[in-house]
């Protein structure tokens, strides 16, 4: 299926890692202009490269820390001066997770500025770059645990519902424009980063955790939720769902909470 994003200009946040990684390499894929956002420059660098050999020679990989609104202008104006439109805004950044018992008030607000204002940063910079476009896309990155909260994810969940709720209210806003806005709400999602944090504790119950059966397995276990399917999800799963809603192909989804999670939310 064309999805329409061959020529697109298209930037990922915290495209460097995991799930924003797999999105931006699946844009590139299908004939997209990929800007990746992150802080390291190094792994910026590396993911370039990784997208140039995929098909896409215009990547540009951008320094941009989404906790400093000074940080996300520049590295939107640099966008500007370079395309001068921007047809997709994928934004994948988002918090820790903390028990409620173990969160002070600097704890919340850390939630919710990477939570939920990292993404109006980015939004608002790219907003007028998004005007300037032909068509428009916006796909914010959620969380299952908006729906099925989790008592290790409190504040995290708090942000990630705060982020559906602008959302939603962008989706409204926007759609008169024709720039349309979604949300990924992922379920529990393999990426290196979850395996090598969760490597030692599987490993001691005897799972792998860079299975996602076992990793659900695991997850029954400690938490008594389980999904459907039997396994946990993979980034690129994530990544063709979030490519289809900010395609050309997707004309009439707008304003959706979308989840992918195996079947997790019931």
């Amino acid at each position: 299926m064309d999805l329409g994003l061959g020529g697109a200009a298209a930037v990922v946040t915290g495209g460097t890692k995991g799930m924003g990684r797999a999105v931006a390499e699946v844009l590139a894929a299908e004939g997209a202009r990929v800007a990746v956002m992150a802080r390291g420059r190094a792994a910026l660098d590396e993911t370039v490269d990784a997208l140039r050999g995929k098909g896409a020679p215009e990547a540009v990989g951008l320094v941009a820390d989404f906790a400093d609104p000074e940080s996300v202008t520049a590295a939107f104006a640099d966008i500007g001066r370079r395309w001068g439109a921007l047809n997709v805004l994928v934004h994948t950044i988002g918090p820790g997770s903390g028990t409620f018992d173990a969160l002070d008030d600097a704890g919340w607000a850390d939630a919710f500025d990477r939570g939920t204002m990292s993404a109006v940063r980015a939004v608002r910079e790219a907003l007028p770059l998004l005007r300037a476009a032909e068509w428009g896309r916006i796909c914010t990155f959620g969380a299952m645990s908006v729906r099925r909260p989790n008592a290790r994810t409190v504040a995290y969940s708090a942000s990630k519902a705060a982020l559906a709720s602008v959302t939603k209210n962008l989706a409204k806003s926007l759609g008169p424009e024709g720039i349309l806005v979604n949300c990924v709400c992922p379920g529990t999602i393999v990426t290196a980063s979850f395996t090598e944090t969760l490597r030692p504790i599987l490993a001691a119950d005897g799972l792998d955790a860079a299975d996602p059966a076992h990793v659900m397995t695991w997850i029954g276990r400690a938490f008594h939720e389980s999904a459907a399917l039997g396994r946990a999800g993979l980034p690129e799963e994530v990544a063709s769902l979030t490519a289809y809603l900010v395609s050309r192909r997707n004309g009439y989804t707008t304003g959706a909470l979308v989840n992918v999670d195996g079947g997790s939310d019931f």
